[in-house]
């Protein structure tokens, strides 16, 4: 992995971060990067829609249905890793 994909990685990765924190009135020493952003309550079901939203205007990413999944979203990596696929 090249230096600049490292640093674009981390730039992507404290986007979400911040975003997360942004939105949510949790602790945020709470929100570890495999945090399980939804099972620990730190965002709910219309978190997700403005998370979609949020990753639509700052990534251009669109989201398909078939990929409205847990899995995707559950974390700040699974996050990322979503994303990286999709950019």
């Amino acid at each position: 992995m090249n230096h600049h994909t490292m640093h674009v990685e981390i730039d992507i990765k404290s986007k979400i971060k911040d975003y997360i924190i942004e939105s949510t009135l949790d602790d945020v020493e709470k929100i570890k990067d495999n945090t399980l952003i939804f099972e620990e309550g730190i965002l709910d079901s219309m978190g997700l829609l403005f998370l979609i939203e949020f990753l639509k205007e700052e990534f251009n990413i669109e989201t398909s249905d078939e990929e409205l999944v847990v899995e995707n979203f559950e974390s700040i990596n699974s996050i990322l890793t979503f994303v990286e696929k999709k950019i």
